[in-house]
């Protein structure tokens, strides 16, 4: 069980990178800010109590579903603020006026996206998951640590246990396989 020290000195080591992903996810520093600050709280009401060593991947996610969280306020707080702005506007001259044929959801925004495109993004998000699971245990452990939790190389080798060179060579070697896989079902990042 984590102590209160470990615990905030786990949240203090994580902070950074935290709001980095959260700032390139959602494009507001503002947001990002709530939402570090939101899964922080969340980690330690709900996940205080864990081991120091399970705390990183419980902290990802819930970071995870934070941001998700924030694109579905935000998609529905959009829908409705374009509904209400254009009612009565134009409604007054036509009786069959429609708003959501009016509505033009916020460019660069998931709504704005073309659902061409949304699938796109699934298939790709599904082969990206696949490949990885397909990874040796060792690779993909090196794998997310550095690249999906931002550890660098130093803490990724004090958590797997091993060196900063096999680290340094797990990467690579998942690195390589994940392009090589990826590139066989004509996807290309």
């Amino acid at each position: 069980m984590a102590t209160d020290k470990e615990l905030a000195d786990f949240l203090e080591n994580v902070e950074r990178r935290a709001f980095k992903q959260a700032v390139y996810a959602v494009r507001k520093d503002e947001a990002a800010l709530d939402i570090v600050q939101d899964a922080m709280i969340k980690l330690a009401e709900k996940y205080g109590d864990k081991e120091v060593a399970e705390l990183p991947p419980l902290f990802q996610r819930i970071l995870q579903n934070t941001i998700h969280d924030y694109f579905r306020r935000e998609k529905v707080r959009n829908t409705w603020v374009s509904l209400f702005s254009s009612i009565g506007h134009d409604q007054e001259k036509q009786e069959d006026y429609d708003p959501m044929e009016h509505y033009q959801p916020e460019p660069g925004t998931m709504a704005a996206e073309s659902g061409a495109d949304k699938v796109e993004r699934a298939r790709t998000l599904s082969a990206i998951d696949e490949e990885v699971q397909k990874l040796p245990a060792r690779q993909r452990e090196a794998f997310l640590m550095r690249y999906w939790q931002d550890l660098d190389v130093a803490e990724t080798a004090a958590a797997m246990g091993c060196s900063e060179g096999s680290v340094k060579t797990h990467c690579s070697r998942a690195t390589h396989t994940l392009a090589q896989a990826l590139r066989a079902k004509g996807i290309t990042l």
